[in-house]
């Protein structure tokens, strides 16, 4: 089956305090902190690791400043492993950390591991059933905060490339780990999903800011009631909302971002579509947008039209 997964994420940064701050308002569940690293985990038991002082053995940045060094992803069993890691060793080296996870480098620079997965069924609470006329979900109870938004997983990573050399960054990831294209938009990007994942996307590549670096890495919560109050949680703490509550075009999911001290951003989702391989490869000329709909307030067409 191969891939499955997102096994971690790791950032070099230039203040830790503040990074750890974020993502504990974040939701995310600190599993060790230092003076030069922390770790989080998600409810799937997928990790973020922060590094002050990166590891030896991590890529160079793509980028100055905070950002993304390895994305690892999570294979089912050792023989799809040896098999990965094979057909990127193809052209460049492979090595084994201490840790026992296979890495190397894609075409853009950026760090790549391959480990058999470790994540785990997370337990979710459970989602109040919605009414609406003619099917009654839930009758004689009402709605309450959901209380701490507890990420459940990383779901999509995006990453910014170059245009010249973006076909063969997509076909390493497509030919070599078996990563399936959902959609192809011309002007930005494409959009793809790794075998083991229903989600219809778990990695994006986006040429459109011509340029290497993180974009942003998307947390799946439960519902979309987790977006508004986690994200709303984020504000209280000071942080800073990059977009505002609104639902994708591609995708479908509920989102809300926010500018992340690690560098890049992070998104809170939910909703997201799931798909199959009847889903084919949709090919996008033109962009169809960033959005279905984002929220708006009176304010916002009042505030224009002071500008205009």
């Amino acid at each position: 089956m191969g891939i499955q997964c997102i096994e971690s994420v790791t950032y070099s940064v230039d203040d830790l305090d503040t990074c750890v701050r974020f993502f504990t308002d974040f939701g995310l569940t600190v599993s060790h902190v230092d003076e030069s690293t922390a770790e989080f985990a998600t409810l799937a038991g997928q990790t973020l690791q922060l590094q002050i002082d990166p590891d030896d053995f991590l890529q160079p940045p793509v980028e100055a400043g905070p950002t993304v060094r390895e994305v690892v992803w999570g294979v089912d069993t050792a023989d799809e492993l040896d098999r990965l890691a094979g057909a990127v060793a193809a052209d460049r080296d492979v090595d084994v950390g201490d840790d026992g996870v296979l890495r190397s480098v894609d075409q853009t620079g950026f760090g790549l591991g391959l480990t058999v997965t470790a994540t785990v069924e997370p337990e979710i609470r459970e989602i109040a059933p919605a009414n609406r006329w003619g099917s009654v979900g839930r009758l004689n109870a009402s709605i309450t905060s959901v209380g701490p938004v507890k990420p459940i997983r990383m779901c999509h990573v995006a990453l910014n490339i170059p245009k010249a050399g973006a076909d063969e960054a997509v076909a390493f990831y497509v030919d070599r780990l078996g990563f399936i294209p959902t959609d192809i938009v011309k002007p930005m990007g494409t959009f793809m999903r790794c075998e083991g994942d229903a989600d219809q996307h778990n990695l994006l590549l986006s040429h459109r800011p011509d340029a290497a670096g993180i974009n942003h890495v998307s947390y799946e919560v439960a519902s979309f009631d987790d977006v508004v109050e986690g994200g709303n949680h984020m504000i209280d703490q000071g942080w800073t909302e990059t977009r505002r509550l609104g639902r994708h075009v591609i995708g479908s999911n509920i989102f809300r971002f926010f500018h992340a001290p690690c560098g890049g951003r992070v998104e809170l989702a939910a909703d997201m579509d799931r798909v199959d391989d009847s889903y084919g490869v949709r090919v996008h000329e033109t962009s169809p947008g960033h959005h279905i709909w984002t929220l708006r307030a009176n304010r916002d067409t009042a505030e224009s039209e002071k500008r205009a």
